[in-house]
């Protein structure tokens, strides 16, 4: 992208005093003529960039211009590259730690070998959900439609968006984006999403930032008391934090905390199956029993499959 080369030329001329227009077009892997074209964009921008023809010529900032040739510290260089790294787990590629290594030409002080911060984002998903997000990248770049199959608690649905951000939130990969049929900004998840299709052009809008504040997201309502065995302890602490439990004499766990939606939750206290019991919402009771007694009226059932 040509944002990306902007960039790594001027932190190139920001560590070195000076370099060619061939150097730099062997670094991006690009025309001459398209960093000529990435330089007048730099001057334009009020970027002093002198260039001098000849031997012993080449493209440099005018001197004594007062800009931070460190334009990275050691311990900021080392945090982008985690974070590039751990884009490059998602899309399977080596394309952003390559962007990196250009950033930092001529500075090797600045990428100490040791790296002590490693971030993985892929999923269980990662072969299906690269293609996805490279998709959805290529149709934002081009301001291009999506459509795409949804599958939702509601049922299916076929979705056309305008996507506008992608975002990693909640472990997972969101795309938020003006949904055509709500005509509202929506987010979709994107494991749920298939069948996904770039579509026509459309006129790119002013669009809000997601509103991803977890209590608009989940806004939670559901007041639970729940009895844990000594042996869900890490479980609890894992998924809610240290204090939502407090520890019985007799060693069990009284667990007290919000949920945002009662399928969601008769699924997670199930999940625990004989370790666990709903002391409150009543009324929540009463219904995992009768989702007990229907299950194991279908395991007595013969459930062989011809």
């Amino acid at each position: 992208m040509k944002i990306d080369r902007l960039i790594g030329i001027l932190s190139i001329l920001l560590q070195r005093e000076k370099v060619t227009a061939p150097d730099l077009a062997r670094t991006f892997e690009v025309s001459r003529r398209t960093i000529q074209r990435d330089i007048e964009a730099l001057c334009r921008a009020g970027i002093p960039l002198v260039t001098e023809q000849g031997h012993g010529g080449g493209i440099s900032i005018l001197e004594g211009y007062a800009v931070d040739r460190a334009l990275f510290t050691s311990a900021e260089m080392r945090e982008i590259l985690a974070g590039l790294r751990g884009l490059d787990s998602v899309s399977g590629t080596n394309r952003y730690a390559q962007l990196m290594e250009k950033l930092c030409a001529g500075a090797s002080s600045l990428m100490p070998g040791g790296q002590n911060i490693l971030i993985d984002l892929s999923s269980w998903y990662k072969d299906s959900l690269a293609p996805k997000i490279e998709r959805i990248r290529a149709a934002m770049d081009a301001k291009r439609e999506i459509s795409f199959l949804y599958y939702s608690p509601r049922g299916e649905t076929r979705r056309t968006i305008e996507p506008y951000y992608l975002l990693f939130r909640w472990s997972s990969w969101y795309v938020w984006g003006y949904c055509r049929s709500r005509q509202d900004y929506r987010l979709f998840k994107l494991n749920r999403m298939e069948a996904l299709m770039m579509g026509a052009t459309f006129e790119d809008r002013s669009a809000p930032l997601p509103d991803l504040r977890d209590e608009r997201i989940f806004p939670g309502g559901i007041r639970v008391r729940a009895l844990f065995n000594p042996c869900c302890k890490w479980r609890l602490v894992e998924e809610f934090g240290a204090n939502c439990f407090r520890e019985l004499p007799d060693g069990r766990l009284l667990f007290q905390a919000d949920y945002t939606d009662r399928e969601s939750l008769i699924t997670w206290l199930i999940s625990f199956r004989e370790h666990a019991v709903l002391l409150e919402p009543r009324d929540l009771r009463a219904e995992i029993c009768d989702s007990l007694e229907k299950a194991a009226a279908r395991y007595a059932e013969d459930t062989d499959v011809p």
